[in-house]
This record gives structure tokens, sequence and C-alpha cells, in this order.
């Protein structure tokens, strides 16, 4: 009797940026050459292992003996998929684009990949792939503990907002925990937990890579934490311009229905969550918590006044935990591998890890999710691997469009939210943008500016007019007219945008300005011409 070999079993991501490389033509290309060929295969799309500039990135399973390993090949365009099969890479022949084993390279192996360690390996909808690789192992634990005993591990983890404020996750939690629903404590014991999923930062994707490559891990963060403060309702408010996102989350969401792990008897245990996914109108400032809750209740995204806090009265009225994309995804690990275990990762205050979005000119764009600790000088050079330009770079942007220009002698600075706050920075959602020496500062300054113009939700007076004028200084200031006089204008501009802005969408504006004056005063000098 015959033995039916297996199908061969071919690795090819479905994010977004490899699809934006190629990626579902290489897919596609791959399943006709088979086909021509008779051979079976398995093809399996995941998420991005996060190396940008190997994708399309194919990777094969090779068994021998006994072992599997998967052997990559990248990138890999549409017209080089007959070529692959040609040089026998079902048996990981030799091939130009050849990588080898993923997990082997420097570039990866040096990574701490906790949250993102099954992104690019499994299935990203399958219930079964996800429980076979570690999934819903935090939500069984958490499903024999109380809310308070939740609360206090993820407290003693020391895990912070990964969404740019680093306010301590527990302590949020515990005030929902503890708040009352009504002002006699005697109301409905309605509560709410929502995903901050409206990743608005240049150069930041980790919410989306997530979200698209490991959605249940962001379900069983979300449900862990209804467990943890007493909500039965989630919601995951998404941008609207992350369609591939929201197809893996619904996706994801009903399999999880199916399997039990959502709804009215979660496993049995007589405990209830509901989860869906409600999208944004594209609207930079409903990043900001208090106008996404606005925006989730139907009405213009514009920033509340605080106190009350969501915490206490968040959407419609009711205590709320709302969340960042990857804190909510920290949070099974953390109930899986113990407090501890995460804690040990990282430095001083800043806790477990930090997934790095490497982008703008530089060789190696991508994913890296490191401890606390590194710096940026490893991030940019070991990782990132110099500028794709081959000049010196010059300038990094931390934290998004609101934080601070970094030049080169601070490149040696520990990612860790005090050390970054010494240096007059942020380290925000993690995004790193790079420029080399051929970047105008004063320029960048003005952009910072004139994004905030256009974003403001307009509430307050020193975001909404101080940014219009303040494009209009800089401009005076580059066209090189009473620069001694609107220098000091602008930095009076600033104070009174930092200090009396409604939220840190003009507040925090002024850094980047600020930085770029203080480091790069040069590109501010009179010679310089216009704008």
């Amino acid at each position: 009797m015959s033995v039916v070999a297996p199908p061969l079993r071919v690795y090819v991501s479905r994010d977004a940026s490899a699809l934006a490389l190629g990626a579902e033509a290489t897919a596609r290309a791959i399943e006709v050459v088979a086909r021509e060929r008779g051979i079976a295969i398995d093809l399996v799309r995941t998420g991005s292992r996060g190396l940008f500039w190997l994708e399309p990135l194919v990777e094969v399973e090779v068994v021998a003996g006994g072992t599997a390993t998967r052997v990559g090949y990248g990138p890999v365009a549409a017209n080089e998929v007959a070529g692959l099969f040609d040089a026998g890479f079902g048996n990981a022949g030799a091939h130009p684009a050849r990588v080898g084993a993923i997990e082997s390279l420097d570039w990866f192996a040096r990574q701490d990949r906790l949250c993102f360690a099954r992104v690019g390996t499994t299935d990203p909808l399958s219930v079964a792939d996800y429980v076979a690789h570690g999934g819903y192992r935090g939500l069984h634990n958490a499903l024999a503990m109380d809310g308070a005993g939740i609360v206090a591990a993820v407290t003693a983890s020391g895990l912070r907002g990964r969404g740019g404020a680093a306010f301590p996750t527990g302590i949020k939690w515990k005030t929902v925990l503890d708040a009352p629903t009504s002002a006699d404590g005697a109301g409905s014991p309605t509560k709410y937990v929502v995903c901050n999923a409206d990743e608005g930062d240049s150069g930041t994707f980790s919410d989306r890579m997530l979200m698209e490559g490991d959605p249940l891990c962001l379900v069983e963060g979300m449900t862990i934490a209804g467990f943890a403060v007493g909500a039965t309702q989630g919601y995951i408010y998404l941008r609207s311009e992350y369609p591939h996102a929201r197809r893996a989350l619904e996706a994801a969401i009903a399999n999880a229905y199916a399997a039990g792990w959502l709804g009215a008897d979660i496993r049995g245990s007589g405990r209830r969550f509901d989860l869906e996914v409600r999208l944004g109108a594209g609207a930079y400032i409903c990043g900001e918590e208090t106008a996404l809750l606005e925006s989730l209740e139907g009405k213009r995204g514009q920033v509340r006044f605080k106190p009350p806090l969501p915490a206490i009265k968040g959407l419609f009225g009711r205590p709320t935990v709302v969340n960042n994309v990857i804190s909510l995804a920290s949070v099974p690990l953390i109930l899986d591998r113990g407090a501890d275990y995460y804690r040990d990762y990282g430095v001083g205050r800043s806790r477990g890890t930090l997934p790095i979005q490497l982008a703008g000119n530089l060789k190696r764009t991508g994913l890296v999710e490191k401890a606390f600790g590194t710096t940026l000088r490893e991030l940019l050079y070991d990782y990132g691997g110099g500028s794709y330009s081959g000049r010196p770079i010059r300038a990094v942007q931390v934290g998004g469009p609101l934080g601070a220009y970094l030049p080169e002698s601070q490149f040696d600075t520990p990612l860790d939210y005090e050390a970054f706050a010494a240096i007059g920075a942020m380290l925000g959602h993690g995004g790193i943008v790079a420029f080399d020496d051929g970047v105008d500062m004063l320029e960048q300054a003005r952009y910072a500016m004139a994004f905030c113009a256009v974003e403001s939700c307009g509430k307050c007076t020193p975001c909404r007019i101080g940014s219009t004028r303040g494009v209009e200084v800089l401009e005076r200031i580059g066209a090189g007219i009473e620069r001694a006089k609107n220098l000091a204008l602008l930095d009076d501009l600033c104070e009174t945008m930092r200090h009396g802005s409604l939220c840190a969408l003009g507040g925090l504006t002024p850094d980047p300005v600020a930085s770029a004056l203080r480091h790069f005063g040069e590109d501010f000098a009179p010679s310089r011409g216009k704008v």
C-alpha cells in the first residue's frame, strides 16, 4: 500500500505591508505553479514576521529527522516563483533569495518576542492553531480568579500603557473595578472595555500588525480585562484606514464565539463577555481616549473635560477601561506565565517589552520587539542597518508626529520612559522615523504645527488657533523676516500651547518644534532662504 506524501506547507503573509509589496500576487503564483506541476501544497496565510525589506517573504516547512523547520526566501516577486520550484525550495534548495530559518537570523534571534511571538507563525484566524501555540492559557487561568486577583497580577507585572501615555495598566483597571456605577453606588452594574485601535501616529504599525497577525491575542486580552473589572461588553475602536485588520478581527471574533471563547457562557464558566468592532472616520484626535469615547457614542470626536476620568465615567457615562492594542495583547502572557516572568524584562519602571517600529530612511525597516533598555543606536544600526541612502543619520523622531527630534548625540539613550522624559522626549507608541543629513529641520518643525492645525478637534483655542499661527511664524522665520522677534514669538506661542491646551495634541505639538530649534538651530538661520 503506497503512502501519500503530505502536502508541502508554504507560508505567505497577508499583512497589509506585505500585500502592498506584492504578497497576494506571489501567493497566487505559488498556487498556480504548484497546480501546473502536480505538487500538493497547503498555503497558510500568516501575519508578517516584521522583516519588511524581505517581503514578500515565502517560508516553506521542511521536515528532516522528524523535525519541522521553516526556511525563508525573500523578497520573492510573483514572476520569481517558478524559479523557486526549479530550485527545489520544498527541500530548502539553494536560491539567491534563500535567507534560511527566520528564527536563526541574528536580526530576529536577538529580539524578545513576547507579544508578537505568534505573529507570522500561525494562521491568524484559526482558534485551534492559536490554542496549539499557547493561546487562551491566560484566559483559562483568569477563569479561576476573581477580578481583584487579575488586577493584582497585571499591577505586579509593571505593565504600562503602550499607546503613549505609559500609565500603569493595573491602576487603571483597579479604578474601574472599584468604581461605583452610580452616584450612590446602587445603580446599573454596566461597565465597558474599549480598545483604542485608532493607530494614527506616523511611522507606527504595531497595532495593525498584531490585529492582522494575531487578532485572537487581542480578543483574549480584552476578555480577561472584562473579567478583571466586571465588564461584559467590549468594543474595538478601529481606524477606517485598516480594512485588512477589520476583516481579520471580525473573522477572529466570529471564530471565538463559535469555539465558546466569547458569549454568554464562556467555556462553561457562566461568565459572559461580548465583543464587536466599531469603525472611526479617520480623525487623529480620536486617538485621545475621551474623543474616542465621544465618537464611539456617535458624536463628533472632541476631547472631554477631565475629571471625571473615563475609568469613572466613560462610555455612555459608565466606568470604562480604555487601553491600547498592545497593552491588552500583553495581558494573556502575564496571566499565563505570571507577573514575575513579564516584569523580569525591562529596566527601571519600564517593564516588559516594546514593539518598536522602524521607519523612514533605514535599510531594514520593520518591527522589532525588545525589552526596555536597548538604545536608539542599536535599533538604528544593528537592526535598521543604517540609512537607506548611505548618508549619516542626522535625526530621529520617536513617538509619532508630536515626538521630539533627537540628534546623533542622544542616540545612546536607552528606550525607557523615564530616560526619554529626562531628555525632553517621549517613547509614545514606539514608532521611530529616521532622517539622513539631507533633512530640513525647519520644514519638519513647520510640519508638526501644520499637522496639529489640520487634526485639531477645535475645542480649545491654544490648539486650534495656536497651531495655525505657529505655521505662519515658522514661515516668516524661514523667509528671514524679523527672525529674532519671530523666534521669541514662537517660544511664547509654544508655551501657551503646552500649558493651555485641553489635551496632548496641542500640548505636545511644541515638542518637535522646540527640539528641532534646540538641536538643529542652523536650519533656522536667516541665510537658509524661504521655506
